[in-house]
């Protein structure tokens, strides 16, 4: 798992996040696999981009989820660049012969429909170009939902832990299907 604070659990009591709940659902299901939560609050896709090599030879995974991109965004990097960025993290994951899950974002409205929707289909370009397994949406339910600002710690970027079996709920379906 490479992410940044969405799955780093940025804000929230440790093993409390969505990656820990994931952890504790294998577990619960009798699915023999262990979680490295690699995830960086802060983190970009270039900084993804670069650890990523050591990651892969030290743990050698057979699934290697990607939740980066919230970051370029928010900082105003060049959506070619992040792309660029998933979809080298994408092929090095590839090569190393794991499977891959690519978790999108959305932007807020705020940003422009165009520059939203062109940031949205990063996700889905590399997954497909790729034929990776994608979670569109890591915070559907959650940032789309009614009762948006009751889950969202006061920066109203990041998630309450209320929030995080939601994530995970989003997230399930792919990680499940990718698991040997």
């Amino acid at each position: 798992m490479v992410g940044d604070s969405l799955s780093a659990e940025y804000g929230l009591k440790r093993g409390s996040g969505w990656v820990a709940l994931m952890e504790q659902r294998l577990a619960q299901e009798k699915i023999p696999a262990t979680v490295i939560n690699a995830s960086i609050s802060g983190d970009t896709t270039s900084g993804g981009r670069a650890r990523l090599p050591a990651l892969l030879t030290k743990h050698q995974p057979t699934l290697v989820i990607i939740e980066l991109g919230g970051n370029d965004a928010l900082r105003g990097l060049p959506l070619p660049m992040t792309q660029d960025n998933l979809q080298a993290m994408t092929q090095t994951a590839l090569a190393a012969k794991a499977k891959v899950l690519i978790i999108g974002m959305q932007m807020p409205p705020n940003y422009g429909q165009d520059y939203g929707a062109r940031f949205a289909a990063i996700f889905t370009t590399v997954a497909k170009s790729n034929r990776t397994g994608l979670v569109p949406f890591l915070l559907k339910g959650v940032a789309d939902g009614p009762d948006a600002q009751k889950l969202f710690q006061n920066d109203r970027i990041h998630p309450t832990e209320a929030a995080h079996p939601t994530m995970l709920n989003n997230v399930w379906p792919v990680v499940k299907k990718q698991l040997p």
